[in-house]
């Protein structure tokens, strides 16, 4: 009861920021932040919508998979970082993708959202026959977000988009775990940009408001805020709980895996998530020196790139897995 990846295709914007650029911004230097995160240089918007990137890896995608776009049947995008409240950004792609057939959703589990969309957009394919291929589409514009004031935060982050088709396949390897803990959801945050409306009174809204997510601090009202360690905490120890637990639901033993596609957030995160998985570092997919963390587009950008330089291969069995703000966390094992 598994699926098949088709296609892939990712976009990043050709506009970068080095670390040596971030110097330039705040208190920190290239050494510092390479041998902290694992990251060099990340890409960044300089005008592109959200939208607009996740529509060039779609169609790259579309592509690949040498597929009509009138035969999607369902479009489920991921990110967090939308221009509107609505309309969805599926809808959007689907308009510029011409996959005028597609049923369109977004999903919001942040950076663990691509994962969460693909073993999704499966449930629909298995029990919908008349559903032939589903795109699955992840971009996100990060700068809108970051506070370039944090030196703490603003190094991690950047843009991106990617995006995948896929079909049924009935017998192929298959299985996932999607879970969050929203107790953490207090540790990555940004607050709506949504204006106030006119029927809120103050005293109101302090006395209904969560305790654990105040207001933030001014100069941070639409930026992420964000509790490094306990971040890390989470994240070493999710990562190996999803991919454990996905592997247990079918006996799957995970040195059997060829491949470990993780949520490209930090270096270090990923090395420790690896040793409490007893998976080597040679299986996994990193490409996190050259495009920081771009949330739910982080695991389908390494994904996409790592088939397009011929480190995943057909026949592999692969993990997609990533944690994020909710604290979500989620893993699926494949074959590619």
């Amino acid at each position: 009861m598994g699926i098949h990846i088709l296609g892939t295709g990712s976009y990043t914007p050709p506009c970068t920021l080095t670390n040596a650029d971030l110097s330039e911004m705040v208190e920190t230097n290239d050494e510092w932040i390479r041998t902290r995160t694992g990251i060099s240089v990340r890409h960044v918007s300089d005008g592109e919508p959200t939208w607009y990137m996740g529509v060039q890896a779609a169609q790259q995608a579309i592509a690949t998979a040498g597929i009509n776009p009138a035969d999607i049947g369902l479009i489920i995008d991921t990110t967090i970082t939308g221009e509107f409240c609505t309309p969805s950004m599926s809808c959007i792609i689907q308009r510029e993708t011409k996959a005028v057939n597609a049923a369109c959703f977004d999903l919001n589990a942040a950076c663990s959202g691509f994962v969460y969309a693909m073993d999704t957009a499966h449930r629909f394919l298995m029990t919908d026959p008349h559903m032939k291929y589903a795109l699955v589409v992840a971009n996100e514009s990060l700068s809108k977000i970051t506070n370039y004031s944090d030196r703490s935060s603003c190094i991690l982050f950047g843009d991106g988009a990617a995006a995948a088709i896929i079909e049924y396949a009935p017998d192929a390897l298959y299985t996932s775990h999607l879970g969050a803990d929203g107790t953490g959801a207090k540790y990555l945050y940004a607050h709506s940009a949504l204006p106030r409306s006119p029927f809120v009174k103050a005293k109101r809204e302090v006395e209904c408001g969560d305790p654990d997510m105040q207001l933030a601090p001014q100069g941070w009202e639409y930026t992420m805020l964000q509790d490094g360690r306990e971040v890390y905490r989470f994240a070493t120890h999710a990562l190996e709980k999803a991919a454990r637990l996905a592997a247990e639901k079918i006996g799957f033993d995970l040195n059997d895996l060829d491949k470990v596609v993780p949520h490209q957030a930090n270096m270090r995160i990923i090395e420790t998530a690896m040793k409490y998985l007893k998976q080597p570092m040679e299986k996994v997919i990193v490409n996190i020196e050259h495009h920081g963390n771009t949330s739910s587009a982080s695991i389908p950008i390494a994904l996409d790139e790592g088939i397009r330089e011929g480190k995943i291969q057909r026949g592999d069995k692969v993990c997609l897995v990533g944690f994020g703000a909710g604290l979500t966390y989620a893993a699926i094992i494949m074959e590619y």
